[in-house]
């Protein structure tokens, strides 16, 4: 007899119907009591099941592999009967597939005593929502949390080594071969994969939502220097990590209309009969702890339709046709962020934002109405996180979900919704907080539309009874925008009125929201509305899985076999007292040689087998890093430029006859390495990708150059890249313009794995350098106060650049490095001559250059100080733990406390 989670829902089922009493007595009693798990109807399960029953399936109960032997034994089983493989024919990827397997099937058996505790003692859940989970790879960081009975984490991982070593395959190629799962692209992604990493570690009762992207954002090609996007295939083959709940489908409507009946208010109860319904089908991954059997839940949404084939279309010889329904829906999940640039690309994007909120949204009430509580309290057992805007549907879902299926009156209804949800907001710049045509809007959810009138109507009437008569406020802070051609949804308005906390992810960003977008809302709620909660990162990946070799080296160094410094970050603070001790110095630094070697490697797999970088020379050579999304905020083009600078600067000595060994103490060995993606649509993003690649063409085949520069571009920048790169850096660059970075979380993982920061004080910047000390973080430009008033000097005073700049600026429009095509990078060049560079790049530039000069000199002439420095970030950097983040999120917007294991 198998039982099923829940009843599964035929697509003829109405919305109303989703929301049915899961004790209903059409749901058998036994799969009622097995799903729900009441704390109360715990022991009466016993009662349920017949006692030799019972025997029989704890004699056959699964248990975990706790030696070497039992793991083999479960490797071998999932390679011959999971895998339909032998001993003949398992190479590398059947090896992956066997191990990942085995090590889930550990992961599985705490995740289902996770879950049954979780529910059984029925405290109060956090959902965390994002349209980003940029996990990376699996299996390594499965081993590096997992516990076994009789092995804590860390030491689980040395015994599959060992064991699959033993029979013939090597961890470090298993490991390759597993795919970077493609659900995510940026730091916003990034940040929700620590974050659920740290709910587990901590263990809270805590699920993420997201989408299982088919897709992900796209596989980044650079081809004649120019990105090319193609799709990423990365579910070429199965997915050990996921878990496909095909019982769990959730129809989800769109388009349609509103039939009211007999009401004509919109604050009572309608029913939305959908034009179109595709399904929402589940798809869990297991999500362990660090040095706990706590193992949570991330659920993903894959888009389905009603009907796969028209059989009568097939028949008819309508083969195209016959699939459309197939095609529509799936192309929900599809892809990351589709491409937003014309019509149809903006309705598929907010296609997928209402698909994956109301799916959720559907699986957290449905959760919550099994416990029979009143909805008053479904605050107090419910917390949803809404990581930046893409979620923001989920509040008007809420709502309608409340009134017109459970019936609740509009306010009662509002006052649950507002204390359920908070708002973390990711941006201070008006361009890129989400807006949405309220024509579009009302097309694809004409329900949803009535229902943001009225709360935005209500919102209003408040603000007039606190501030009358001020007619600006109100149109100001209105969630509908009325000034724009066509009125648009202002997204982020409508998380904040719908919220009860609004944060922001650096003390910098989040006093700038309260005095910039936000300034009205504080003027209208208060400041105790706003808060702040510093983002972090998750040391198991970014220190124990990117960088071992460091993690062994402090492991030994603080005398921590168990890397309990993993779990409580202020232990590296024993490291201070080792920062000029020369020998540990020593250690430290052969540390770096070994991942910046490696790094070389990764670059010369990537150029065809080809050395860009003389490995003889590596020690002696400066690995300066700038890998994150391309934007012109983030200043990737201040980097090129300063690059080219340099370039330049080196030609005109040699050709002033100046000899070269002169010229090389001067500007010594370094190489400029760059990474990450341009959004499909962003064409200066895309421009500043192939100046870069351009640059690099002209630089690396220079042999007058003798390798003292050198450009590197790494393609399809991803998670795994990412932990080779980052430990590899000596300096990484976090140089946006001041006032636009929310935060960065790149910058702390190149902290925590010793690299030093060139950086603006903008972002978590200004909190590394706290933390850290001036003294340790190079620090250049100008100011976030000063940059709106350099702004309107631009637009009204002739822009004069500095000579430096202008003579990079020449050369670039001589055509030097794109002699085919020289006007190939005027739009990059007007921007900061004749469109008022708004990223201040012109104001930046000789700041930015002359503190460059200082890195050099201190790097070649002082290696001692320069180790000095990297010791000391690595020893003050466990302020920036994720670990930190989820106790402030539970302590001071959750109120939510760990469920520890028995």
């Amino acid at each position: 007899m198998s039982f099923d989670r829940r009843p599964s829902l035929s697509t003829s089922q109405s919305n109303d119907l989703i929301f049915k009493d899961p004790n209903s007595p059409h749901v058998p009693r036994l799969t009622r009591r097995l799903t729900g798990f009441l704390p109360q109807e715990i022991r009466a399960i016993d009662s349920i099941i017949p006692a030799e029953s019972r025997k029989l399936w704890d004699a056959h109960k699964v248990k975990k592999f706790n030696e070497p032997s039992e793991f083999q034994d479960r490797f071998i089983s999932h390679v011959e009967w999971t895998l339909a493989r032998s001993l003949y024919n398992c190479d590398d990827l059947a090896a992956y597939e066997a191990t990942s397997n085995s090590v889930r099937d550990n992961l599985v058996i705490d995740w289902n005593l996770t879950q049954q505790r979780q529910t059984a003692r029925d405290k109060k859940r956090v959902y965390y929502l994002s349209l980003e989970f940029l996990m990376g790879r699996a299996l390594d960081n499965a081993l590096i949390n997992m516990q076994t009975d009789t092995s804590s984490s860390g030491e689980s991982r040395e015994m599959v080594k060992g064991a699959i070593g033993d029979l013939g395959f090597k961890l470090e190629d298993v490991l390759k071969q597993e795919p970077d799962a493609a659900l995510g692209n940026g730091g916003l992604g990034r940040l929700a994969a620590c974050f659920v990493d740290s709910m587990a570690t901590g263990d809270y009762p805590a699920w993420g939502y997201g989408l299982r992207y088919q897709y992900g954002i796209f596989a980044q090609k650079i081809i004649n220097g120019f990105q090319v996007e193609t799709p990423d295939y990365w579910l070429n083959f199965p997915n050990p990590w996921e878990i496909e709940r095909s019982e769990i489908h959730v129809p989800i409507n769109f388009y349609g209309y509103v039939d009211r009946s007999s009401n004509t208010s919109t604050l009572t109860p309608a029913e939305w009969l959908g034009g179109e319904r595709v399904l929402a089908v589940a798809y869990d991954m297991p999500i362990p702890g660090f040095k706990t059997s706590t193992v949570n839940n991330l659920r993903l949404w894959s888009a389905r339709p009603t009907t796969e084939f028209d059989f009568a279309k097939f028949n008819s010889g309508d083969y195209r046709n016959s699939v459309e329904q197939q095609q529509r829906a799936e192309s929900i999940t599809a892809v990351l962020y589709p491409n937003d640039n014309f019509e149809q690309g903006k309705e598929l994007r907010l296609k997928q934002q209402y698909f994956w909120c109301a799916a959720s949204l559907h699986d957290i009430v449905r959760r919550f109405k099994k416990t029979r509580r009143p909805w008053s309290e479904f605050p107090d057992q419910i917390a949803i996180q809404l990581n930046d805007t893409h979620p923001t549907l989920a509040i008007v879902e809420l709502q309608r979900i409340l009134v017109d299926l459970e019936k609740l009156d509009w306010h009662e209804a509002w006052g649950i919704v507002t204390a359920t949800f908070a708002y973390t907001n990711h941006t201070v710049m008006q361009e890129a907080l989400e807006k949405w045509p309220v024509g579009l809007f009302g097309h694809l959810l004409p329900r949803h539309l009535e229902i943001v009138f009225d709360i935005n109507w209500f919102f209003l009437k408040e603000v007039e009874e606190k501030f009358p008569h001020d007619v600006d406020l109100l149109s100001r802070v209105s969630i509908i925008e009325e000034s724009s051609p066509e009125r648009q949804v202002r997204m982020a308005y409508l998380a904040v009125v719908g919220s009860h906390k609004v944060n922001g992810v650096a003390e910098l960003h989040s006093d700038l929201i309260k005095t910039t977008i936000f300034k009205d809302f504080v003027k209208i709620y208060g400041v105790h509305k706003f808060t702040n909660v510093t983002n972090g990162i998750t040391p198991r990946r970014w220190l124990k899985q990117a960088n071992p070799k460091l993690a062994s080296l402090i492991s030994k160094t603080l005398n921590d076999p168990e890397d309990k410094f993993l779990l409580d970050m202020s232990k590296l603070t024993a490291l201070r007292d080792l920062a000029e001790d020369e020998d540990f110095q020593e250690k430290w630094n052969d540390v770096k040689q070994f991942n910046k070697l490696r790094l070389a490697d990764l670059i010369k797999e990537l150029n065809g087998g080809v050395d860009i970088l003389e490995r003889d020379h590596i020690r002696n050579t400066l690995f300066d890093i700038q890998v994150k999304r391309i934007h012109e905020y983030k200043r990737q083009q201040l980097n090129i430029l300063g690059v080219i600078h340099r370039y330049l600067s080196i030609k005109e000595a040699l050709a002033s006859g100046v000899k070269f060994e002169e010229v090389a103490k001067k500007f010594p060995r370094k190489v400029s390495i760059f990474g990450g993606k341009s959004a499909p649509g962003y064409y200066m993003a895309k421009l500043i990708i192939k100046l870069i690649n351009s640059v690099a063409e002209v630089v690396n085949n220079d042999e007058e150059l003798c390798d003292i520069l050198k450009v590197v571009f790494i393609p399809d920048y991803n998670v795994s890249k990412a932990e080779i790169i980052i430990p590899a850096s000596d300096l990484s660059e976090h140089i946006s313009t001041a006032g636009t970075e929310a935060s960065g979380t790149s910058n702390m993982k190149f902290v925590m794995n010793g690299g030093l920061i060139i950086g603006t004080v903008d972002g978590a910047n200004v909190e590394i350098t706290r933390e850290i000390g001036e003294e340790n973080i190079f620090l250049f430009g100008n100011l976030s106060e000063n940059v709106e008033e350099l702004r309107y000097a631009h637009q009204y005073q002739p822009q004069k650049l500095p000579q430096s700049l202008e003579k990079v600026l020449n050369a670039v429009e001589s055509g030097a490095f794109s002699p085919d095509s020289p006007s190939e990078f005027q739009p990059l060049i007007d921007s900061i001559k004749h469109h008022g560079d708004y990223y201040l790049v012109s104001d930046d530039f000789d700041s930015y250059v002359a503190t460059h000069e200082l890195v050099d000199e201190l790097y070649h002439k002082d290696k001692k100080s320069w180790l000095k420095k990297s010791i000391l970030s690595v020893a003050n950097v466990g302020f920036f733990s994720s670990d930190r983040c989820i106790e402030e999120y539970a302590g001071t917007i959750w109120n939510t406390e760990p469920l520890k294991p028995e």
